[in-house]
């Protein structure tokens, strides 16, 4: 078993893997005046899946509720990488400074770290449990109680929740974390870069696109950032000084086919790929993409957000988006 470990400024991205390897606010859904007016879809009744004829998506009740998996209905190619506990896509979040707890369990591979509660499981391989985990309509919710990365076998003092809509073919997420820590081991009002949300790809969706110009949503042609090592040095794989203007950032294959993840609230982003090309869902290799922002975690924060995920044509992708950005505009 191997890891490794990318420190970005203050958050740190995990790739955590077994085995040898080289190498942290529908096609297009109709322009609807206002999201609340939608009509409910049809969707499967399976605990924690949906599946409204266009996608089919599952969240992973064994691992905290966890999006683990999202295909074409009616197709069984999972566009989730879920080599790991690492991987999915995932609620993470970061709080105070990273500390030595080696003594108390603490893996040696992953300190000091700071209070890092993560949706999945903890590096041992532990997973969060499920406290609740409902269907009403075309949405999920779970509720559970998220592991400490770093540390074996230790809840984090916290709940996190979940409220997945799938509409079309965009999936609409909210999640909530909500903090009663008793310990007075991480500092207090630091303010850390966060991943809202964390999501790993399979990395047969290869290319890079979004916009990172000045005009934003004025349809102005699209950037294609080179795809850079996830656990390079490199600077190229960080878009941050407000760079990533219309919120997103998206991975396709050679028809420009693929998924977006879209956080109105984010200009930041990290993305890359760690190892090569041409993976599937259960491969090592794995795009990833981040919108990151700054946020302070204190011992009894609540902190919520919005994002979307929209698979499809760039062209579509980007048309959705400006839709979604419409409504939030209102």
């Amino acid at each position: 078993m191997r890891n490794i470990i990318l420190q970005i400024g203050a958050i740190v991205v995990m790739v955590f893997f077994f085995g040898a390897c080289s190498g942290d606010d529908s096609s297009v859904i109709p322009d609807q005046p206002e999201e609340e007016t939608q009509a409910p879809e049809e969707v499967s009744k399976t605990p924690g899946e949906l599946d409204n004829d266009t996608l089919h998506i599952k969240l992973d009740l064994s691992r905290g509720g966890a999006i683990s998996y999202i295909s074409i209905s009616g197709t069984s190619r999972n566009l989730v990488n879920i080599h790991d506990e690492g991987r999915y896509v995932q609620q993470s979040y970061y709080a105070g400074y990273g500390i030595d707890r080696q003594d108390e369990g603490q893996n040696s591979g992953w300190t000091p770290w700071p209070w890092n509660p993560i949706q999945v499981g903890d590096s041992y391989g532990n997973r969060a449990e499920i406290l609740k985990s409902t269907q009403e309509g075309n949405t999920l919710y779970v509720k559970c109680i998220p592991m400490l990365w770093d540390m074996r076998n230790e809840p984090a003092e916290a709940e996190m929740e979940q409220w997945t809509t799938l509409m079309g073919n965009i999936i609409k997420v909210h999640n909530k974390l909500t903090c009663h820590r008793t310990d007075n081991l991480f500092e207090e009002e630091v303010n850390r870069d966060q991943e809202l949300p964390a999501v790993y790809l399979i990395s047969s969706l290869k290319t890079l696109y979004a916009y990172l110009g000045k005009a934003p949503f004025t349809g102005a042609p699209l950037n294609k950032p080179e795809v850079i090592d996830i656990t390079s040095d490199s600077m190229e794989k960080y878009f941050v000084d407000n760079t990533v203007s219309e919120n997103w950032m998206a991975f396709v294959d050679d028809d420009l086919w693929g998924m977006a993840v879209y956080n109105p609230t984010c200009n930041n982003f990290l993305a890359g790929m760690f190892l090569d090309p041409g993976g599937e869902a259960t491969d090592n290799p794995t795009s990833y993409i981040s919108p990151i922002k700054k946020v302070i975690l204190n011992k009894n924060s609540v902190f919520e957000y919005d994002y979307y995920l929209i698979i499809g044509k760039l062209d579509e992708i980007r048309a959705q988006i400006y839709i979604l950005n419409k409504i939030a505009d209102k």
